[in-house]
């Protein structure tokens, strides 16, 4: 393998089972733009304002959808165990698990697979379609 083949250049599997493990856990950013902020209000029809003022906080360099005291995002369903806003995900969410941060090595990658019943299983994502996720956001 070259330098600047990935270790990851035959694709890797991941097909998301919706589990909301990277939705639920310890606290942390998901970060939001305003176009997302407005997406979530379209597919919830309620307010951008409303969105913002119960959904987001501000951080150091932009903003992030708030989440509870445990760490669980306020938009994870607990007695589904799902999104409620699924379709209207930000782009940190979208691109999971495909960051740059998880992408770093093959040890990283395997402790993804360990807190992601979707990594390593399902359909084969292509090495393109990697590095166009993992570009979309730098996590």
């Amino acid at each position: 393998m070259s330098k600047s083949e990935p270790w990851y250049k035959d694709g890797l599997r991941f097909t998301c089972t919706e589990c909301g493990n990277c939705c639920t856990g310890a606290p942390g950013t998901v970060r939001v733009s305003g176009e997302e902020i407005e997406n979530i209000a379209k597919l919830l029809d309620k307010p951008i304002g409303e969105i913002s003022l119960f959904h987001t906080r501000s951080v150091p360099g932009g903003v992030s959808l708030t989440e509870f005291a445990n760490g669980d995002c306020t938009f994870f369903d607990p007695a589904k165990r799902t999104c409620k806003i699924y379709e209207a995900r930000p782009a940190q969410c979208r691109t999971w698990p495909f960051w740059n941060s998880n992408l770093e090595d093959k040890e990283t990658w395997e402790a993804v697979e360990m807190i992601c019943p979707g990594s390593g299983e399902g359909k084969l994502v292509q090495l393109d379609e990697i590095l166009k996720r993992s570009s979309e956001v730098d996590v």
